[in-house]
């Protein structure tokens, strides 16, 4: 492999993500955005999120889903591939970035892989049947991960959890500063989370 450095010549210490893959997040959002429930499948979506309200991959599924659908019909799925599969690795990264905060016990990881493979089964055959269904509950599991994570911002602020420094992969996959703290990486991730909400 070939000797990858940072701009400041340090060699990157990541395997997971490149620095070509890194960004500066956009902190502007709205936190007050809430798509209203129109119809039956909103409707459904909307209290499907409300009874769920777990922690799953989405993406993945919706871009794997579209791909197959994609090569299956010969046609082009006009960069809506590239898109789900970005926000998937978007999502892996808030994954990696608490794993290192949180430092998870092998119960929880367990658990973790219990829900994502109940999940995914189950969302795989919402999409199938209904791929729009699948978007409306994605874009409210993010409208709650916005909400859940001002709540975080909130306790942070409040010093009911202690503003710990970030971890390293944070400052390097959002850009942050040396010194940046948990909430810094919080306000980032929530950002992200507004922003696949306004995509779904």
């Amino acid at each position: 492999r070939p000797k990858i450095t940072r701009e400041d010549g340090t060699e990157w210490p990541w395997n997971c993500f490149m620095p070509w893959e890194t960004y500066q997040s956009n902190l502007s959002i709205d936190l007050s955005k809430h798509h209203v429930p129109k119809n039956f499948l909103d409707k459904v979506a909307y209290r499907t999120v409300k009874l769920l309200r777990i922690p799953t991959d989405l993406f993945f599924k919706e871009g794997m889903l579209l791909h197959l659908r994609s090569l299956r019909k010969f046609q082009h799925s006009g960069g809506w591939i590239k898109a789900l599969l970005e926000e998937a690795e978007n999502e892996r990264m808030h994954l990696m970035t608490m794993v290192e905060l949180v430092k998870p016990k092998w119960y929880e990881r367990l658990l973790v892989l219990a829900v994502q493979g109940v999940f995914f089964n189950a969302f795989f055959v919402v999409y199938i049947l209904s791929p729009k269904l699948a978007h409306r509950v994605v874009g409210y599991l993010e409208e709650e991960a916005v909400h859940s994570y001002t709540e975080y911002l909130k306790d942070i602020e409040s010093g009911a959890v202690e503003n710990v420094p970030a971890p390293a992969i944070a400052i390097d996959y959002w850009r942050l500063p040396k010194d940046a703290k948990l909430k810094d990486v919080i306000t980032v991730i929530r950002a992200d989370e507004a922003h696949h909400r306004d995509v779904n």
